[in-house]
Parts: structure tokens; sequence; C-alpha cells
């Protein structure tokens, strides 16, 4: 055992036998493990002693806390890796490995996923194919056009239409469900035309990653350049989810060991880490611009890696070693695929739907009182700022509700004609940057608190349109025509 790991099990086991010391009650296990559940923090057992102890606890609490001063990382992450440690030289003391020929294929295909050589062309080659290809291609662009123009345009909307005006004679409440903003014509025409495809193959595609085993493969590929902008490996899992969700990545982010990481984060998937669905939707926008599409990819992520190691360098604290199971590849069930997929679909239309319903009402109300078009002319100025259409005021808006809704917004601009190339490329690298939804927003206040909460959308919003100016001018000053 070296010096530093003696030195750590001297400070640990010293304040654990103080702890036991104090311990009189018995708690049905030994008293050292609820000296290890306390150190941990362990909120039953603290309130467990608290109870049946109250006169030791303020100096148990005493030795907790003077014990944590050693340390940089929290305690549980400490005990963790001691545990690893002794389980390690058990291991060595009981197995016996004997030399093999040759490795299985397996075992070499999952060190080329491991080695940065080898595994940055398979995980491009992933996000072509499963992303680009599958999600992209197929999910925004084959299906969403078959879904939205051959049944809701042609079909749907004009009957539901032609329904509504026959049963509502007034105009104010009929643009409630089949207005341009309606519920039906808009809302439901957002969620299952537009939406519903794109994040469905993506459930697809990830669902199929997942249950290979890669994901903890990739984690260990980029944990070095995750350590550069102060995260470790494991971020790449809620990142990952983002990908689907940010707001449930958002509250996955607390399996991250350390609060700095935590913050890091939550600030990354506010910023700079698009859902399936408005992925989805921007490289429906982008089909047809490769160069718009790669300079879209590049700027967002440059901005994700730059905000990151700002923020490792503005907040306090040092990135933990990392360390993970690695479970075997295998080649994905289809039973495990179609379970994930359509639990995440479920979720989508239980969590998901009602948003886009609740933001048609919420927009027919501010349309009555006035208090839409007071918002969309205040952000008219912004939008101008960036080169873009007025028009877009109204999609930046949608993307205050979701930023999906505010994807497919920019969707409908695009069908009118009323982009260039090069403001469409501005629009999605702002959008994408643009505020988190109202569902993100208040997941990120659940975990991070009110000031972090607030403050990491105020930085956003000033952020995203800075970003779009810039990228506007420098497109101009070139002279890029995309």
């Amino acid at each position: 055992m070296s010096e530093t790991c003696k030195y750590i099990g001297d400070i640990l086991e010293t304040s654990l036998e103080k702890i036991e010391n104090l311990l009189k009650a018995d708690y049905g296990i030994s008293k050292r493990s609820i000296g290890l559940l306390l150190l941990q923090d362990d909120e039953e057992i603290i309130s467990l002693v608290k109870s049946n102890e109250p006169e030791n606890l303020a100096q148990i609490m005493e030795i907790i806390n003077h014990t944590k001063t050693h340390f940089h990382e929290p305690l549980s992450y400490i005990i963790s890796q001691r545990r690893q440690e002794e389980a390690n030289i058990i291991v060595s003391r009981a197995i016996e490995h004997s030399p093999k020929a040759g490795l299985p294929f397996k075992e070499k295909l999952s060190r080329v996923m491991i080695n940065p050589v080898t595994g940055v062309p398979i995980l491009l080659l992933i996000l072509y194919y499963g992303i680009y290809k599958f999600v992209g291609k197929f999910g925004a662009g084959i299906l969403v056009d078959f879904i939205e123009k051959d049944i809701f345009e042609n079909h749907i909307n004009p009957w539901i239409t032609q329904i509504f005006t026959s049963i509502i004679p007034w105009h104010l409440f009929r643009e409630l469900f089949v207005g341009e903003y309606g519920m039906i014509t808009l809302g439901v025409r957002y969620a299952v035309a537009l939406i519903l495809p794109i994040v469905t193959t993506f459930f697809i595609a990830f669902a199929i990653i997942e249950d290979t085993g890669y994901l903890p493969r990739l984690a260990l590929l980029i944990d070095r350049l995750f350590k550069k902008i102060g995260l470790t490996g494991r971020a790449v899992i809620p990142m990952v989810l983002g990908l689907g969700c940010d707001t449930m990545a958002t509250m996955v982010t607390r399996t991250l060991p350390t609060k700095r990481e935590r913050i890091i984060a939550t600030i990354l998937l506010a910023l700079a880490i698009p859902c399936s669905a408005q992925l989805g939707v921007i490289l429906s926008l982008l089909e047809g611009n490769p160069k718009g599409l790669w300079i879209w990819a590049g700027i967002v992520g440059l901005v994700f890696l730059l905000i990151g190691f700002l923020s490792s360098l503005v907040l306090p604290g040092e990135a933990p070693s990392f360390y993970m199971e690695i479970p075997p590849l295998r080649l994905p069930k289809l039973s495990n695929v179609f379970v994930k997929t359509y639990t995440r679909v479920k979720w989508y239309f239980a969590e998901i739907f009602p948003m886009f319903i609740l933001a048609s009402v919420f927009i027919w109300l501010g349309q009555l009182s006035g208090l839409f078009n007071l918002l969309t002319r205040a952000l008219e100025y912004p939008i101008r700022w960036i080169g873009l259409p007025d028009k877009a005021a109204v999609a930046f808006l949608f993307g205050f509700f979701r930023r999906d809704y505010g994807a497919a917004g920019l969707y409908d601009i695009k069908k009118a004609g009323l982009f260039t190339g090069n403001q469409l490329v501005v629009a999605c690298v702002t959008l994408t940057l643009f505020l988190p939804c109202i569902a993100q927003f208040l997941m990120n206040v659940k975990e991070r608190g009110w000031k972090t909460g607030v403050g990491i959308s105020v930085f956003i919003l000033f952020f995203s349109f800075s970003a779009g100016f810039l990228v506007n001018l420098i497109l101009n000053v070139l002279g890029i025509s995309l």
C-alpha cells in the first residue's frame, strides 16, 4: 500500500474508531457499518442516531466534518475507492491468472473501442449512421414528411378545421383549437407529426447502443477529454441522455460524485446539448446544406468545450479519478430494444405531449391578453441584431416553452422560404444555445437551487444571442454564402 493510501486509511480508521466509541445503542448491524454510513452522510442513519442517542450526535458530526477537511472529494467517493483497493488485494491473493494464447474477439473489439486512435472513428461512424442517417434522414426526413404533409396537412388539419368551423361560430374560441397556434393544428401537429417520429427513431438508436454495452466504453474513450473541462468519463451518461431529454439528463447528474461536476454538467446540458427532437429538426433544417451542418456542429462543439473549460477554471475543486465497471459486449436483444423504446415513447406521451398542448393554450391566452404580441415584439430586436427576419421571434418564444417546439417553428419558417442559407445556420446555432425549456429550467432550480438555476439561464440568454451575432458577423465578413 502506498504512503498516500496508508495516510488516507489512518485518517478514516481513526475517525471510525472515535465514532464507534460514541455509539451506545443497538442498531442491529456492526457499529463500524453505522460509522461508515455516517461518514457517507446517509440521511436515514443520521436520523436514526439522532433519535437513539441525541446527546452524542453533535460530537459525531464534529468528527465527520473534521474528517472531510482532509479530502477534496466526498467521503463516499474516498470510501468506495478504499473498498475497491481492498477488493483488488483480496482478488490478487485468491485468483491466479494463467496466460492465454490470444484474446477473444469481443475483448479485442472492446479494446479497439477504448483506444483513441481507433475509438474516435468508431464513434464518428455511430454518430453518422445512428444519429445523422437514421434519426436525421429517416426520422426527421422521410417519416416527418410523410406524417406532416400526407396525413396532417392534406387530411387531418382540413378535416378538423371544417368540423370546428361548423360547431364553434366564434372565431376567437375557434382559434384555440384550429387557429395558427391552435392546440390541434399546431400543438398536436408539432408533437405527433414533427417530434414523435424523431424521438422514436432516436430512442431506437439509443436503445441499440445502450444494449450493446458501448456506453461504458465511450465513457473511457472520452475521459481524458472530459477531464480538460472539469468532468470525467462518468459524465458521458447524462450527456448522452441529454440527447434524448435534457430535463431527464439534468436529474441524472446526481450520479456525478462532486458538486463541481454536477454544476458544470448542468451548465453544458442547458447550453450545448440539444434534445433528440430539437437535434432531429435541426438535422432536417440543414438537410442538403452540408457546409451549414458542419458549421453548426463545429460551433456547438466548440462552445461545449470552451464553456466547460472556463467553468472548470472558475469553479473550485479538483476532478476526481474515474473508474467504471465494463460489461461484456453483446449483440442487442430485440426484446430489450422494443421494451426500452416503448417505455420511453410512453414517457414522451405522458410528460412531453401535454406540454405542447399547454404551450398552445398559453399562446392563445397570450394573444388574447396582448402579452404574446408584446413578447414577440421585444424579441424582434435581438432577432434583427443577429440578422434574422422578424418572424423568427415567434419560434424563439416557442423555444422557451420547449426548445424542440422552437425548432419546429423554424421548420415552418424554412418551408415558407423566409430564410437564406446563412440565416438558417445562425438561427440553428442560436436556438441550440438558447434558454432551456421551462421543464429543464425547473429541474435546474430543483437540483442546483434558485440562484444557480436562474444564473445559468441569464448567462445562456445573453450568450446565445452573442454567439448568433458573432456567427452572422463572421459569415458576412468572410463573404461565406451557404
